[in-house]
């Protein structure tokens, strides 16, 4: 985990965060070991912040721990001239004051000794035990020996996995890189930027995602300050001259953000609510972003109120303190505390305006709360500990499986859809895609159970997420009752129905690609594409669509028949009409059949076209005063009629429809298939039924046939008359 000397252009520091003094502990760590009786001098500030968090914690294994890391990197040294011991005890400082508990900081000590020198894991669980052992293992880098240049995307799977069994791995890992990141100046600038990238695509991410906010931000100056020195510097320089504003304390009287935080302590004191008022610098990409969005920054913009209280209910007291004595900007309004962030993040967010229209931001958290949001998974302690303490040793799960109650929703989509991703290039360019994406939804299952999904997830996500590779069968969804097509994007909180097919030969569109935003998915469907090439037909599933000719309808007036003319309806059924001599045609647009109520009007060249009663060109004739001949139904041995399937794509659909027609006693005279839209396809069928009191049946057995959610009698555009 290799190091890098300090660099001496380092970005400024936020207030709060002491730094290790690496050239003191430099000179403590080559006096030698120390009485049994008392610490190393080199850790006694690593013992004073972990006290501060745990006051019981037991320091006997961090002194055994870090005499075997000194001795073990004795005689090694940074690039930077310091002793290799300084890089440990920084990782394991930064965890310290974060709040790890014991088992985290004895592997944070240990964490390079099994990379780096002599020592075997055999050794480390020998004298450590299991846990410190597989979090040592963990964080220890592949060797590019045996992997070349896969080593590194095969050392971040080595560890998310871990990660998914203990997420003390990643803990571990973020503060080794956040060290390294600090004393990246010696290193050659496109080494710089190389581990900066990787950086800002995985690690920084990966600490979004665990709640990791201190460590995050951080990163984020410091990838900031290598990739964009330009922006940076100006970001530097804006915030100089703020603080320059300020007197010693860093709030000037001038200082709009202090002026409202002095009124908004007043409010809760006289309101009776305890609470703490803070003002909460911004970080440099913080800054940068605001100032990005806005143009111009404002006073108020370098920081934001932070306000701490005992309990949640305090929260919402001080909200409606804050928004009755304040006018409140109510878009900046978020409750994350009702509805926590994915990554553990819970807090109020509003925005006020003070007297000189200044509008400040204001954060409103308990301090259980504001320590999550600081350390996040590492503010949980040991979550395999018999009474989720810090205790070191953890608690066997009966069945012999580690079950991690910290393990979040992302990190198992992440575990499931990497094994899947056997190519290391694969798996470096998905993770990197996967982690991108920052945001996330949760979708209602119909058994009551949830998805969670990234934001701009559709139906194909859901249904890879729900189903696994039986979701090749998958041939529709219901979002929130309606149907939807597969390409639909969820929203958080919808509710989704995902509609497989029963043939089990039936397989993913090439389309779906277009839709599939989770890795799994996508690793799902091009495997599929890959093994079935023949099967990468147009996305409806069916062969090329049969037709034939269109076939005249028939019509007479009375007294006798009439040659037969050409209708868009396609109908052998006769109708008579109470005109003599007149031509009769079937309306295409509402294709109107026996037992059907009908009516007629004279059309140009005096032939009558006859509609169904409920089509509304009859309304719009009689509107324009057209007036309606009478018309009835001749006895017929058979009836011919046009029907619309709509469905659903999937392969073999044309064949099933076909049967059901079949089984119904059906003729078909054509049939055409329109090219597939968004996953739907439109079937038009020119049938003949012996009988026309068989078509409600006829039209029941089609929509049966899995995927077909609708079928219609033909309705055409009215032509003018």
């Amino acid at each position: 985990m290799s190091a890098e000397a300090t660099s001496p252009g380092a970005p400024i520091r936020r207030r709060g965060r002491p730094r290790i003094d690496l050239r003191r502990l430099g000179r403590v760590a080559l006096l030698g070991p120390v009485p049994r009786d008392r610490l190393p001098d080199a850790i006694g500030h690593v013992a004073e912040a972990h006290r501060a968090h745990h006051p019981d914690a037991d320091l006997s294994i961090l002194h055994r721990a870090y005499v075997l890391a000194e001795s073990s990197h004795r005689g090694q040294m940074r690039k930077s001239g310091e002793p290799y011991i300084t890089h440990p005890l920084a990782v394991t400082l930064i965890l310290a004051q974060l709040g790890a508990e014991t088992t985290t900081l004895t592997a944070s000590l240990l964490h390079d000794t099994v990379e780096d020198t002599d020592v075997t894991l055999d050794q480390v669980r020998d004298q450590f035990g299991k846990e410190v052992c597989y979090l040592v293992d963990g964080v220890t880098k592949l060797e590019k020996v045996d992997y070349g240049a896969a080593a590194e995307p095969e050392t971040f799977r080595k560890m998310l996995v871990a990660t998914g069994d203990d997420v003390r791995v990643m803990s571990i890992k973020l503060a080794d890189r956040l060290h390294n990141m600090r004393t990246l100046g010696v290193m050659r600038p496109e080494k710089q930027a190389r581990i900066a990238k990787v950086t800002r695509d995985v690690l920084i991410p990966l600490a979004e995602r665990l709640g990791v906010q201190a460590l995050k931000t951080e990163l984020e100056d410091l990838v900031f300050a290598i990739l964009h020195p330009e922006e940076y510097e100006r970001t530097r320089a804006l915030i100089a001259a703020a603080s320059a504003r300020s007197d010693g304390s860093g709030a000037a009287p001038q200082d709009p953000l202090a002026a409202i935080a002095e009124n908004v302590t007043t409010v809760l004191r006289e309101a009776g609510i305890p609470a703490e008022v803070l003002i909460r610098p911004r970080h440099f990409v913080s800054v940068h972003r605001v100032g990005v969005k806005r143009g111009e920054l404002r006073g108020t913009d370098f920081g934001r109120l932070l306000v701490l209280v005992g309990e949640d209910a305090d929260c919402y007291a001080v909200l409606g303190e804050l928004h009755t004595c304040f006018t409140p900007v109510i878009s900046e309004f978020k409750d994350f505390i009702a509805a926590p962030k994915f990554n553990l993040y819970q807090s109020l967010h509003t925005a006020v305006v003070g007297e000189d229209g200044a509008v400040a931001e204001v954060l409103i958290r308990t301090h259980r709360m504001h320590k999550v949001a600081e350390a996040g998974v590492i503010a949980l302690g040991n979550p395999y500990a018999a009474d989720g303490g810090a205790g070191p040793q953890a608690a066997e799960p009966a069945d012999g499986e580690r079950a991690d109650p910290t393990r979040p929703g992302w990190l198992s989509r992440l575990l499931a859809w990497q094994q899947s991703a056997p190519d290391p290039d694969t798996f470096w360019t998905t993770l990197r895609a996967d982690l991108a994406q920052d945001r996330e939804i949760t979708v209602f299952r119909t058994d009551g159970g949830t998805l969670g999904l990234p934001a701009g997830a559709s139906c194909v996500d859901a249904a890879y997420a729900q189903y696994g590779n039986e979701a090749h069968n998958c041939i529709g969804a219901r979002v929130n009752g309606r149907l939807a097509t597969l390409g639909t994007v969820l929203s958080d909180g919808d509710t989704v129905q995902l509609l497989l097919a029963e043939d089990a030969a039936s397989g993913p569109s090439p389309d779906w690609l277009d839709h599939a935003r989770t890795p799994a998915a996508r690793i799902a469907i091009t495997g599929w594409l890959d093994a079935h090439p023949e099967d990468t037909r147009s996305p409806h599933g069916g062969r090329p669509a049969e037709t034939g000719p269109e076939q005249p309808s028939q019509g007479h007036s009375r007294p006798g028949p009439q040659p037969p003319e050409p209708s868009g309806a396609g109908l052998a059924a006769t109708a008579v009409v109470d005109r003599p001599d007149a031509t009769v045609r079937l309306a295409g647009c509402c294709t109107p059949v026996p037992p059907d109520a009908v009516t007629g009007f004279v059309v140009r060249g005096g032939a009558v076209t006859v509609h169904r009663l409920e089509c509304p060109a009859v309304a719009r004739m009689r509107s324009v005063g057209r007036a309606p001949v009478g018309v009835s139904w001749e006895e017929a041995t058979d009836c011919r009629f046009t029907l619309v399937a709509e469905s659903f794509g999937r392969p073999r659909l044309l064949a099933d429809l076909t049967e059901a027609i079949a089984t119904a006693d059906a003729a078909i005279i054509s049939a055409t298939v329109e090219p597939p839209s968004e996953q739907r396809v439109r079937h038009t069928y020119t049938l003949q039924l012996p009988d026309a009191a068989g078509l409600p049946a006829l039209m029941r057995a089609m929509r049966d046939v899995p995927g077909v959610y609708d079928v219609s009698r033909a309705q055409h555009p009215v032509a003018t008359v």
